[in-house]
């Protein structure tokens, strides 16, 4: 059989043969979960004895209250302990990524000009053009002839570069 290939009406068959009778565990898993449900409810909750006068009604509504509230805090107390757990299981798988580090991918190398970069960054809605060399200060390299000596003298040194920063700084 294994070297036969099985035809596609047997197929069909075979398949719609598993789907029914999957969908009839399934209906008979949910019987079953409803008849769990009766038997626990029964063994754990006694019918209330509705008998009486107004009193004994008042009283047990009293106590089906209390027992209310009781059950609604500790549903409180496991979620918020639930919730704990939750987030410490969160910091756990971070600690992990952390720990485990992420791999990054070898980055090309890729020319760009100024004005793409700020598209990119910007985005799509804001068009900026400019150019940026314009900015630029025009600066003149001034030669300067100095005597061998001149250039020992330490004080002249600072003078001179106060001055040239003097320059990039007007305007």
């Amino acid at each position: 059989m294994s070297d036969k290939k099985m035809s596609s009406s047997r197929r069909h068959h075979l398949k719609s043969l598993m789907l029914q009778i999957a969908a009839s565990w399934i209906q008979q898993e949910k019987k079953d979960i409803i008849a769990m449900k009766e038997a626990y409810i029964a063994e754990t909750c006694a019918r209330p004895n509705l008998s009486g006068d107004q009193a004994t009604l008042m009283e047990t509504c009293k106590k089906l209250h209390a027992l209310i509230d009781k059950i609604d805090e500790e549903r409180y107390d496991m979620e918020s302990k639930v919730g704990k757990a939750d987030k410490e299981i969160d910091d756990l798988k971070m600690k992990v990524v952390d720990l485990a580090g992420l791999k990054k991918p070898a980055l090309k190398k890729v020319r760009m000009s100024a004005d793409a970069m700020l598209k990119a960054l910007l985005g799509s809605k804001h068009t900026v053009n400019l150019d940026l060399r314009a900015n630029l200060k025009q600066v003149k390299k001034e030669v300067k002839e100095e005597p061998a000596e001149a250039v020992g003298d330490w004080r002249k040194n600072i003078e001179d570069k106060a001055d040239r920063k003097k320059m990039f700084e007007t305007s």
